[in-house]
């Protein structure tokens, strides 16, 4: 697993003036992205359904916590949120305690989540409501890119909004891009997923072949990387898949809760997705045989003699 690094460790991002900000979810991805916030010297406070993991990050990073979403976006100029899923975002922005409850006019509401587009334009509309700004923001990168603040975020909304909230969110990202209207974040985002899930396929495939063959994985790799293949899945994962190694990264229960999402966006627009369909089967016969918890790229495991 990637180690999360204490407030020494980081290479602080200029920012040119620094903000009040509620993080929202400690998660695997959000403990190290507020993490980031804080060292480039914002004024952070966080929020986690499981308050001992937001005293853990108190200890870390400086910082406050707040025993609910409504009490971290007081006052805040920012507010970011990265939960599991639409429900979890209804409860931390609409039900008690949650955000719209409390938060001041002007603030910017960035939620970080991977969701659906409807629940973006969903809590865009609330946003509004109350004289605040929503900006739907998913990220990619894994736990390696949120904890070497090297995210890749993908922006749906308003461009104003975007350019104020830009310097901030870039504390934690390499990339930062506006997208285009509510929603189109989240669209983005899906189609990121359903691009891993046809590479880690033929990845699969790929490693399966050449290992039947005796070929060097790592050679390979190095070879293959310069071409037309190349990706990051080969660079970061060819290695580790060929070594049986899948104790780290994304989750397959998050894969395939994603690949919902994709799944229903692409029902509404009658568009069909049989490659992400069929990676999409061999995952669930993975969470069967254990591996809920294990890297996406346990995909290569469908070959192996155990699934046999």
């Amino acid at each position: 697993m990637y180690a999360f690094t204490t407030r020494s460790d980081f290479t602080r991002k200029p920012s040119m003036t620094t903000s009040r900000i509620a993080f929202i979810g400690l998660g695997t991805m959000g403990y190290p992205m507020a993490g980031h916030l804080a060292n480039a010297g914002h004024t952070v406070t966080v929020y986690n359904r499981t308050t001992a993991k937001a005293e853990q990050w108190t200890q870390t990073y400086t910082g406050q916590l707040a025993l609910t979403p409504a009490d971290a976006a007081q006052d805040a100029d920012f507010i970011f949120t990265c939960v599991g899923n639409d429900d979890d975002l209804r409860q931390v922005y609409s039900g008690e305690n949650g955000i719209l409850s409390n938060v001041k006019a002007g603030a910017i509401l960035i939620d970080n989540t991977t969701a659906s587009a409807e629940i973006a334009r969903e809590l865009s509309a609330l946003a509004a409501e109350q004289g605040v700004h929503f900006l739907d923001a998913p990220v990619s990168g894994g736990e390696a890119g949120a904890v070497n603040g090297c995210l890749t975020v993908m922006v749906g909304g308003d461009e104003a909004t975007f350019e104020r909230a830009k310097p901030v969110m870039d504390c934690f990202a390499k990339a930062t891009t506006l997208m285009g209207d509510t929603g189109f974040g989240q669209i983005t985002k899906m189609a990121n997923q359903l691009c891993i899930a046809g590479v880690l396929q033929g990845l699969s495939e790929a490693i399966t072949l050449a290992q039947s063959a005796g070929l060097d994985i790592e050679k390979m790799t190095e070879v293959l990387k310069h071409g037309a293949a190349g990706s990051w899945q080969l660079e970061n994962r060819a290695a580790t898949m060929a070594n049986n190694s899948f104790d780290f990264g994304f989750a397959i229960d998050w894969m395939r809760k994603d690949l919902g999402i994709c799944f229903d966006a692409a029902e509404k627009r009658n568009v069909d997705l049989p490659l992400a369909k069929q990676v999409d089967a061999k995952y669930a016969e993975l969470q069967q045989r254990g591996y809920s918890r294990a890297d996406t790229s346990v995909l290569i495991k469908q070959f192996d003699d155990e699934s046999r």
